[in-house]
């Protein structure tokens, strides 16, 4: 099974995709992590520096790293998708992807909060994690770039009748459990 998981930067889509793929038994596969992972490999990579400021990488950048792990044998049954698709263009890009493979996305999770709340935690996992790109100024960057570009992806799984909204400023315990009784 296909799963989508979206929501603005630091509204727990990590802490939650962990327990879902424990629950679903299928792999995370987190844009982010393979962006960082690229960034490490790949030190100069000029598209991958638009992620320090706050900026998406390119919809082709994005799609050919995904494409790239969905090729491989875990995922041949399905997968979490976490921060994939970002834009209508990857939204597209991913129904392609799988239907060339006779699958669909089933569900779209979309989890949200409260603009300054995440804010607050995104600067404290910062601290926490040692994470360079979580900075206040780009962090705010990041919920500008995500109202633009990435609202418009839950619109288009509105309208195929696959998302569904939960609200992530519960406990980790209580968004877990609604987003498992929407899957």
């Amino acid at each position: 099974m296909f799963v989508v998981v979206m929501g603005p930067p630091g509204v727990g889509k990590g802490t939650q995709c962990k327990r879902l793929v424990q629950w679903m038994q299928v792999p995370h596969v987190s844009t982010g992590d393979l962006l960082r992972e690229t960034r490490q490999s790949l030190p100069n990579s000029a598209p991958l520096f638009l992620m320090d400021s706050g900026n998406l990488v390119s919809d082709s950048v994005a799609t050919e790293l995904v494409q790239q792990r969905l090729s491989l044998p875990d995922c041949q049954v399905g997968c979490l998708l976490d921060g994939y698709p970002r834009t209508a263009n990857q939204a597209v890009s991913l129904k392609e992807m799988l239907a060339l493979r006779g699958e669909v996305v089933r569900i779209v999770v979309k989890l949200e909060g409260s603009e300054d709340e995440l804010i607050r935690r995104m600067l404290k996992r910062a601290k926490e994690e040692n994470r360079p790109d979580d900075t206040l100024e780009t962090l705010q960057r990041r919920m500008e770039v995500y109202a633009r570009q990435t609202l418009p992806v839950a619109k288009y799984y509105t309208e195929q009748g696959l998302l569904r909204v939960v609200d992530a400023m519960g406990t980790p315990d209580e968004v877990f459990a609604a987003i498992h009784r929407e899957i």
